[in-house]
């Protein structure tokens, strides 16, 4: 009987001591409030106790986890030789499963604090071996507890005391970390944002909601604080976005209120019509600026823009915040305030770690709430990228004015329903680029997949090479660089070659004759093509873009003997040049040449090329030497021909360019003044050159004639 008995002592004593020593107890304690919090933060919906529990959760896990290994070493080592129970087999499962998220959790801990993101394989094993911890540790605290109860002589009593105490110490030291992260949560909230727009705000001067003449709204219907939309930087300085950062730096949506031109137009706009009227550009331009109401009455035209609005133009979350368009245009969407980290909107550093920290850690409200299917659609560009005059802003009535989005649904470019055989706004203007960026790859897209290692590019490439260098922009020289590749289209897209023509953009096809006789009339034509531009060629404001083709006919001795589209030494266009443009008018027939399109009820003449579409220059002079005529706008006539002199002989050589800039001069002396010299660069999209022979003229006349 000694045998037995010993054997029965010695369960007892390592079955109290289990329950009694300091380390069991906590690491047990440990082991429950990770459980517990775990699950917590999984199942529970994004709130500030959640995010706090993040960061106790790994804190805790951290600075006991040493302590846990030792105590299971112990208390595995001291249940070693004993029988195979079911109680044993879950300890022993739930220890292995304790191990795995743990390292697992370490791994993400890491991933968080040093790296770009989390990786979701990892936070998958994290999450399964919690679900598993919790399924086997449960039944091996409740086998436990029974057997403790279930003992009636005095060594059963002690077991039962100590389990008693275990278990108590267990749940108060559960609820006391619980409470940790709950009190936390109420030290460090999340920062309530000021919602409110100023005492003297108009709120409806025009009988249709607080931000009119703009179509934008807020999910609220009220004012936004202008750091709802703002602190762009941090996605880069996160370690999280630098890449896109980088490429927003110095693309059109990041200067979108910063422009010197569309200041200095608003700013007239407002002193013309009173500031609340420049809530109809600012929807597109300036959304930090219109939601937090500075477009407001009193506010001279410097201070329109925020300080905010104006350094972050189209911030990040002025497009990830949105949750609905319309593409009626104008700026027609909805735009949703995010719910942001409780650390996000903080100052300081150790504020800016915990805030990247939290979000790399526990991501999901970030991904579910400004990354939505909607922002892949040309439907959600077509809110700012379609544009119309109404009654309330003219007086007058209804006139549209740019419209890219019609011109692409309209044009080649697009086969409902058939993506392989569709180019969309984002697979031109924002082609995929080698990524380490926790949004690379995209399953959603019929061609991609979730890990192929790129992302979109934030530059949204077109047709601005003037003002990142203006404005002296980060990246600005390699942006532009790229713009001049684009607009000459030397910008190669891989993943769209099957679909986007090769070659140039817009490319030139001389036609003349092979030869031509001494004093005889050349006729001369250009054909321009727009090849591979997905909407009308220019677009845009065509009162302020110029494009624009300019002929050169030089003889063998290089002597010049005709030319039209030069700019002259004032950085103007000749007259008479074959121009793509539009004159925009007002009520009275007076051109608009300040970009003043409030008083725009009509254009009296435009030219511009449809996807797909051509046009043809053709020259004619009077004599040799002399300047085509041309109408007081600078129009071409469209029969035009090269008289050569009697005296050219041997071989013409006739040159053909096409050009383009982003601002008129004209527009560039009123926005500075002329006196700041201040020009906008020309980009030569397309060159064609040719030669035609020129031979003797005939004596007299062929024969039958």
């Amino acid at each position: 009987m000694d045998g037995p008995l010993d054997a029965r002592t010695r369960w007892l004593k390592v079955r109290t001591d289990g329950f009694t020593r300091r380390g069991a107890r906590w690491s047990a304690a440990w082991l429950v409030f990770l459980t517990l919090s775990g699950l917590a933060i999984w199942a529970l919906p994004f709130n500030a106790y959640s995010e706090h529990s993040v960061l106790v959760h790994t804190a805790v896990g951290i600075v006991l986890f040493i302590p846990f290994v030792i105590e299971m070493v112990r208390h595995v080592a001291a249940y070693w030789t004993f029988p195979f129970t079911a109680t044993k087999f879950t300890g022993y499962a739930a220890a292995l499963m304790a191990l795995v998220a743990c390292v697992s959790g370490f791994v993400l801990t890491g991933q968080a604090a040093f790296g770009r993101r989390i990786d979701y394989s990892w936070r998958m094993l994290h999450v399964v071996s919690t679900f598993a911890l919790a399924a086997f540790l449960a039944p091996h605290l409740v086998t436990v507890w029974l057997h403790a109860r279930r003992g009636v002589d005095d060594a059963g009593g002690r077991v039962r005391l100590a389990a008693v105490g275990f278990l108590r110490l267990c749940a108060a030291a559960t609820a006391a970390l619980m409470a940790g992260a709950a009190l936390l949560a109420l030290l460090v909230p999340r920062i309530e944002f000021r919602n409110e727009f100023p005492a003297d705000y108009e709120q409806d001067p025009y009988g249709s909601g607080p931000f009119a003449p703009s179509l934008a709204k807020t999910a609220s219907g009220g004012a936004f604080d202008d750091r709802t939309l703002s602190g762009s930087e941090g996605c880069g300085t996160s370690g999280c976005h630098e890449e896109i950062l980088a490429e927003w730096q110095p693309s059109a949506h990041r200067y979108a209120a910063m422009d010197v031109g569309f200041q200095a137009i608003q700013g007239a706009m407002a002193a013309q019509n009173g500031p609340v009227s420049t809530r109809y550009c600012a929807g597109c331009h300036d959304p930090i600026s219109l939601f937090s109401g500075t477009k407001n009455i009193g506010i001279p035209p410097e201070e329109l823009s925020g300080l905010v609005g104006t350094h972050e133009g189209i911030s990040c979350l002025s497009c990830h915040a949105i949750e609905q368009t319309d593409v009626k245009g104008n700026a027609n969407y909805v735009m949703h305030q995010p719910g942001r980290y409780a650390w996000e909107t903080r100052d300081g550093a150790l504020a800016r770690w915990l805030s990247d920290f939290t979000l790399r850690a526990y991501p999901d409200h970030h991904v579910a709430t400004l990354s939505r299917r909607m922002f892949k659609t040309p439907e959600f560009c077509a809110a700012c990228h379609k544009q119309f005059i109404d009654q309330e802003v003219n007086k007058v009535g209804w006139v549209q004015l740019q419209n890219q989005y019609d011109n692409w649904r309209n044009s080649r470019w697009n086969h409902a329903g058939h993506a392989d055989q569709t180019l969309e706004c984002r697979e031109c203007h924002m082609p995929l680029v080698d990524s380490r960026d926790p949004a690379a790859g995209d399953a959603a897209d019929w061609n991609r997949t979730a890990d192929d290692g790129k992302h979109r590019s934030h530059r949204f490439l077109g047709a601005n090479q003037f003002m990142p260098l203006l404005h002296k922009l980060p990246g600005a020289d390699e942006h532009c660089a790229l713009t001049e590749k684009w607009l000459k289209g030397e910008y190669e897209i891989p993943e769209i070659a099957d679909r986007w023509r090769p070659g140039e953009a817009v490319p030139l096809r001389i036609e003349v004759p092979e030869e031509v006789a001494a004093g005889a009339t050349v006729p001369l034509r250009v054909h321009i093509l727009n090849n591979k531009v997905g909407h009308d060629f220019p677009t845009g404001p065509l009162d302020i873009i110029q494009a624009w083709v300019e002929v050169a006919v030089t003889d063998a001795a290089g002597r010049e003997l005709f030319r039209s589209g030069a700019v002259d030494e004032r950085n103007f266009i000749e007259p008479g040049t074959f121009m793509f443009k539009a004159e925009p008018i007002d009520r009275y027939g007076n051109l608009i040449d300040r970009h003043n399109l409030w008083e725009m009820v009509g254009v009296r003449f435009k030219r511009s090329l449809f996807p797909g579409a051509a046009e043809v220059a053709q020259y004619e002079i009077a004599c040799a030497g002399s300047a085509p005529a041309a109408d007081a706008h600078g129009t071409a006539p469209q029969d035009m021909a090269v008289a050569l002199p009697a005296d050219a002989a041997g071989e013409l050589t006739v040159t053909a360019l096409l050009h383009y800039r982003k601002f008129d001069q004209y527009l560039l002396n009123f926005a500075f003044g002329a006196d700041k010299g201040i020009t906008a660069p020309i980009t030569t999209m397309a060159r064609a050159e040719t030669r035609v022979r020129v031979v003797a003229p005939r004596s007299g006349p062929a024969d039958g004639e």
